[in-house]
């Protein structure tokens, strides 16, 4: 574990505290916890647009048929 110094506004601060009291855990764990949540979410997010954009794009009209007009596409 590495030990860093952080500076927060008082009010997140004092947020921070009473979520680490409420998960009756430290202020340190808490904020490592939120921060290892947040690295997981991006990592994730990452791999599904790279898995994403690595796939073909599917063809929106068949053939040499004509793509529909914004009457057609509308109609109800």
């Amino acid at each position: 574990m590495k030990n860093v110094t952080i500076t927060i506004d008082e009010k997140v601060a004092r947020w921070a505290r009473i979520r680490a009291a409420e998960r009756d855990t430290s202020l340190s764990r808490l904020v490592g916890e939120l921060l290892r949540e947040k690295m997981i979410q991006e990592e994730g997010y990452q791999e599904a647009m790279e898995q994403y954009l690595s796939t073909s794009p599917l063809p929106l009209k068949k053939g040499k048929s004509k793509y529909p007009n914004r009457k057609e596409l509308y109609a109800r």
